[in-house]
């Protein structure tokens, strides 16, 4: 069965200030679906939010993962259900190795003790898809890494857990054409009729290599307008001005009627 995740109504605060006002979407495995829209829009508070994180609270709306509310699950258990995120601003930890790191993140999601042989072996392997510096896995988790080697190193961790919902959370900020080639293609690779994808980003860059099925625009909180890559090529031309425009537009004709 195809992998579904269905975003309801979702409204979310931090604190006392409202970020999320009823935004929906439906992502099915096989589909890559990109969210754009202007800065402090609520993007990145979507994706927190899709994965758990305590910071933000649910004031309405759900978030349903092939037919199971998954809204009362906590980041752990949302992530042994398949649900990554590779964050804007991955963590520094001193004095933990990022192969013990990735290890047991692996271990958690599959509840079960992995082998140790088999794991270096595919940790290698993705450590050359990537092309990461060899001595990688054996420094601290992201510690004295380049903005670059974070990102990679997200996309790093991605491809360990095979997970069943991809979100990357500007993961195209700090890499260069090269490097957006190879986390490109490894993302391509990630898809199948059991995997999904969510890209939210500023840029286009990195849409050169991954070719989105789906597009939506992000305003004030709320997914406004969803599309193909068409929308790409109106945004890139024009910006989030149209959408606005359009906006305020529907606004007027409301208040006429």
């Amino acid at each position: 069965m195809s992998t579904n995740l269905e975003i309801k109504n979702l409204q979310a605060k931090v604190n006392d200030k409202q970020i999320l006002f009823g935004a929906n979407l439906n992502i099915s495995g096989g589909e890559i679906h990109v969210i754009m829209g202007p800065n402090g829009t609520g993007k990145s508070t979507f994706a927190s939010v899709i994965m758990g994180d305590s910071h933000f609270t649910v004031i309405g709306g759900d978030i349903v993962l092939n037919g199971e509310s998954i809204l009362n699950n906590t980041v752990d258990e949302r992530a042994r259900k398949g649900i990554f995120l590779a964050m804007q601003y991955p963590m520094t930890v001193s004095g933990v190795t990022n192969s013990n790191f990735i290890k047991a993140a692996v271990q958690a999601v599959q509840g079960q003790t992995v082998s140790v042989t088999k794991f270096m072996k595919e940790l290698d392997i993705a450590v050359n898809k990537l092309e990461m510096d060899r001595d990688l896995p054996y420094r601290y988790l992201n510690d004295g890494f380049s903005g670059g080697e974070k990102k990679r190193n997200e996309i790093l961790q991605m491809l360990m857990l095979k997970p069943k919902i991809i979100i990357l959370d500007e993961i195209d900020s700090g890499l260069d054409v090269d490097a957006l080639k190879v986390v490109g293609k490894a993302i391509k690779e990630a898809v199948n009729l059991n995997t999904a994808v969510l890209i939210i980003t500023h840029y286009q860059k990195i849409l050169d290599y991954v070719k989105p099925t789906h597009v939506h625009i992000m305003i004030d909180g709320n997914i406004v307008l969803n599309g193909g890559v068409d929308l790409l090529t109106r945004i890139d031309k024009e910006g989030f001005d149209f959408i606005k425009i359009k906006q305020n537009k529907s606004h007027a004709t409301k208040k006429i009627k």
